[in-house]
């Protein structure tokens, strides 16, 4: 669910992010490691649970606090931080060749910073044009580079290399990168506000997932690995990855 601030759509636990070293992090050995892609798991647990402590007592605080925010305007502040961003998803539409899409993603960014007045307003949804989100890992994943070994950053959350990559490449393509002089406050602010939004808005899935999970960092795990290639998939399931017809029998 969960740089740009699109990937607050994963998994919204997982918040902002500072680059870390991946040194002295112990590997796992045989299929347990080939399932979960997770070599740097002992690093990887420290990390989620910096993370989980900064939640706590951070995040989760202030997000509780935003819900006394009127809903109308948090949703003009999300649709406003989505068109703003939007770019990011159109110069990956191109670079995937999605050309059907990057006309959709076209389309919305005219309408909504026009008609919707900076996109505070959605009527190029009411119009037919439904949104959807790319990045640059995605793009990276659609010409065949692997997603590399998982690993978990304080702030940043799930970030595999190829993911992480792709976020850097991703700020070039974000006009908020642009807005201030530094090139760096603009992203860091945008960033705060939709990290801030999401975990509001998704308290009770979080909280949910939690209370139902036996190992809460490996579904946190899955649940990242499993959105990111439906991402990847455009939301098509993939038929080399169904049972055979065979394996069934046995239930």
């Amino acid at each position: 669910m969960f740089l740009s601030c699109k990937r607050f759509h994963i998994l919204p636990i997982i918040l902002s992010l500072t680059l870390a070293a991946c040194g002295g992090a112990a590997v796992n050995g045989g299929g347990q490691y080939q399932d979960a892609n997770d070599p740097y798991e002992n690093f990887n647990r420290k990390m989620f649970a910096f993370n989980m402590a900064l939640d706590e007592y951070a995040l989760e605080p202030v997000a509780k606090g935003y819900l006394y925010v009127p809903e109308p305007v948090r949703m003009s502040v999300r649709r406003f931080i989505d068109n703003l961003t939007s770019p990011v998803t159109l110069v990956n539409d191109v670079l995937q060749g999605q050309w059907s899409r990057a006309g959709t993603t076209g389309a919305r960014l005219g309408i909504n910073t026009t008609l919707g007045l900076l996109g505070f307003f959605d009527p190029a949804t009411s119009l037919g044009f439904t949104a959807h989100d790319e990045d640059f890992g995605q793009t990276l994943a659609v010409y065949g580079v692997a997603e590399g070994p998982y690993l978990f950053l304080p702030i940043f959350g799930p970030a595999p290399p190829r993911d992480l990559v792709g976020m850097s490449v991703d700020t070039i393509f974000n006009p908020v990168t642009y807005i201030l002089d530094d090139g760096l406050s603009g992203p860091v602010l945008v960033f705060a506000v939709a990290g801030i939004d999401s975990r509001a808005t998704n308290i009770g899935i979080i909280d949910e997932i939690e209370r139902s999970s036996v190992d809460y960092y490996a579904s946190v795990r899955s649940l990242y690995r499993q959105n990111r290639q439906s991402e990847i998939d455009n939301g098509k399931t993939n038929l080399d990855e169904l049972p055979d017809i065979g394996d069934l029998d046995d239930f």
